[in-house]
């Protein structure tokens, strides 16, 4: 893995999905196609999907080889009414994809080549590296903001 390149990756692919974010119509943020998520979903997916990933990136560096990292059961936190992907406002939601993401790339680009092969046990994926969780997060934003895109025109 060319870790200048993967960082620089991780960077646009938080660019286009913030910009794609703020660029629609709050009117259309709760369009969707029947069974789809609408765009105000997918953020609020989103940043608890980078708040995950920023834990799992800690444990990975921070705790012995081997640490746990858990999944998390996306549809159901999509439906749990406390967490209410229907309705929150979305400009908090968009906060924390911006500083965690801001934050998960300070740490990136601080990486030794040692630190890349660092691994603990995805609940779901068994081993997983930091350099899987790059490979990882990298583009769930990009893949998300045509998700929204779709969603904002249905």
């Amino acid at each position: 893995m060319e870790l200048t390149d993967a960082l620089a990756d991780y960077a646009a692919a938080t660019a286009v999905f913030v910009e794609v974010a703020r660029r629609i119509d709050p009117a259309d943020l709760d369009r969707h196609a029947p069974g789809a998520w609408s765009a105000r979903q997918v953020i609020h997916h989103v940043a608890d999907a980078e708040v995950e990933a920023a834990s799992r990136l800690h444990r990975l560096l921070g705790e012995a080889p081997g640490a746990a990292l858990l999944a998390f059961d996306e549809a159901g936190w999509a439906t749990t009414p406390a967490l209410d992907y229907a309705a929150r406002p979305v400009g908090p939601s968009l906060a924390i994809i911006e500083g965690l993401r801001a934050s998960s790339l300070d740490i990136l680009g601080r990486l030794t080549p040692a630190d890349l092969e660092r691994q603990g046990v995805h609940s779901e994926r068994g081993p997983y590296s930091v350099a899987d969780w790059i490979r990882s997060h990298s583009d769930h934003p990009r893949a998300h903001a045509t998700q929204m895109l779709e969603a904002a025109s249905a």
